[in-house]
């Protein structure tokens, strides 16, 4: 067996997961389409309110994770010894930009674990108890707005805009 066989059997079986739990969690969004919240143009990300509103809301509720400045947790991609994997960056160089607004929405709202269900780990809460749907979606709307125009582009076709 080659030294890399093992490096790219996981790399694999991480990209299968995180598959498994993306299309759950999107599963899960269709079948909650009924929130109060559309699923195409959710996040008012060209709106300076919310997004003054979102970047405070981000630094009080998310940067204790995912950091000020949206880079995430060092080795993000691999699990800890707990199983749980490390928060994700919200900057280009993450995933958050590879998945609808409805299915962002809602795993801010509920969780991960809520959203993926069947014993799935994860320290992403939900913050309905905490946050509106208006708070959520100006915090989401200041993530996005920090992205650069070709990969809001790339976003807002994920949407269908």
């Amino acid at each position: 067996m080659t030294k890399g066989l093992p490096m790219r059997r996981n790399t694999i079986l991480l990209a299968i997961g995180v598959c498994a739990v993306f299309g759950a969690i999107g599963l899960f969004a269709l079948h909650m389409s009924s929130t109060s919240v559309r699923a195409s143009g959710l996040m008012p990300y060209q709106d300076a309110r919310a997004i003054e509103l979102g970047k405070t809301l981000y630094e009080e509720y998310c940067a204790s994770c995912h950091s000020t400045n949206l880079e995430g947790e060092p080795n993000w991609r691999d699990r800890d010894d707990d199983g749980y994997l490390p928060a994700p960056p919200h900057d280009p160089s993450g995933h958050t930009w590879h998945h609808p607004d409805q299915q962002l929405f809602m795993i801010t709202k509920y969780g991960t674990e809520k959203m993926v269900g069947d014993g799935y780990k994860s320290r992403m809460i939900g913050f309905k108890d905490s946050l509106s749907d208006t708070e959520i979606l100006s915090a989401l709307a200041y993530i996005k707005s920090t992205w650069p125009p070709g990969i809001i582009a790339r976003h807002n076709k994920i949407n269908g805009n």
